[in-house]
């Protein structure tokens, strides 16, 4: 039975994919340390949607086979330390997250929360929202975050609940016990690729010699990118029938955006820089300091600077269409070369 599980949540945008990936391709180093990661990690996110979905009063009963049971089966069958890394289980009340802890019990859990400064956290989000199909505009996003409006669907909602890290930690500290919630503050820009690892690694622990930390980064798309992206959201959810969900992430976020348009060279990066957000920081950082949760890394590195950047009013047409012409070469290139594959295939079953 699994004596310890390291629980990781997030937030979202605080390193969570360079992590996972650097779980997933040392998966065989870190079982030879008497760690397990259960894979596919496709596999944790199915069991995290099951649980977060279910098991509570006013809930679905969750299945004895079902997801979130089978994961928890695998780590009370492992006799070391379990790691589970899902950003989805941040924003989570009281009673989802002690749920969770009961469900793992009796292995100690500690739950990891990797928490990044407001500044950087801001655009990023809206990057996220517009490649999940967002179609709000960069000053709609900004404007919903500031006045944190949490009574609607809107971009306050859809940040605060996801990005409120002292609510977040001070729920899990009820849940877990104050004792067993650790934050690990985000390296600023210009640090070493794998401090953010190494501050993760320390509170498995895990050893780091031997194990491969060249991951690829999530891939983020300069700012024309993203605004001929948002507008092709429009059209999107224009059109009678609309996209399916699984048909959109397939083909417009995984293979348009992450693959078509992401690292487009001379495309500017989107800056943002408001007095406050530096005033929203500020009392941030005070509220986890107060809530006195172990801190790997240093609150202070969640103060927050300008990001530098273009707006995209600074945009021209050129630089629209210049991004649109790349997404319709992606398209056409990897339609031409599925076209073939077919061919290729046809052929060879004859």
């Amino acid at each position: 039975m699994a004596e310890r599980v390291v629980l990781h949540i997030g937030l979202m945008k605080s390193g969570t994919s360079f992590l996972q990936r650097v779980l997933r391709q040392n998966r065989k180093g870190l079982r030879r340390q008497g760690i397990l990661y259960p894979s596919p990690w496709r596999r944790q996110v199915d069991a995290v949607k099951d649980v977060t979905g279910g098991g509570l009063r006013g809930q679905p009963k969750l299945a004895a086979d079902g997801p979130w049971r089978s994961l928890v089966a695998e780590v009370a069958e492992w006799p070391g330390t379990a790691v589970v890394s899902m950003e989805f289980l941040a924003p989570r009340g009281v009673a989802k997250a002690r749920q969770i802890i009961a469900d793992l019990a009796p292995a100690e859990v500690e739950v990891v929360v990797t928490v990044r400064d407001l500044a950087r956290s801001i655009p990023a989000m809206w990057q996220e929202s517009v490649q999940n199909r967002s179609t709000w505009t960069w000053a709609e996003y900004v404007a919903g975050v500031e006045a944190e409006d949490r009574s609607r669907p809107g971009p306050g909602r859809a940040f605060w609940t996801r990005q409120d890290a002292p609510e977040i930690v001070e729920a899990w500290q009820k849940a877990a016990g104050p004792d067993q919630v650790t934050v690990v503050t985000v390296p600023p820009p210009g640090a070493p690729h794998d401090l953010l690892w190494q501050r993760f690694a320390s509170i498995v622990p895990v050893e780091s010699e031997g194990l491969d930390l060249d991951v690829r980064s999530n891939p983020s798309l300069g700012l024309a990118s993203l605004e001929v992206l948002r507008r092709l959201n429009l059209r999107v959810d224009a059109q009678t029938p609309p996209m399916s969900p699984r048909h959109y992430e397939r083909i417009v976020k995984q293979l348009l955006a992450k693959r078509g348009l992401a690292g487009r060279d001379g495309d500017p990066r989107l800056g943002h820089q408001a007095a406050w957000v530096v005033e929203k920081g500020d009392r941030d950082l005070e509220r986890l300091a107060a809530l006195g949760a172990r801190v790997v890394g240093d609150l202070e590195e969640l103060r927050c600077a300008p990001v530098p950047g273009a707006q995209p009013e600074d945009l021209s047409v050129e630089d629209h269409l210049e991004a649109a012409l790349d997404a319709v070469e992606y398209a056409v290139t990897q339609l031409a070369r599925r076209t073939v594959k077919d061919r290729d295939r046809r052929n060879s079953a004859r």
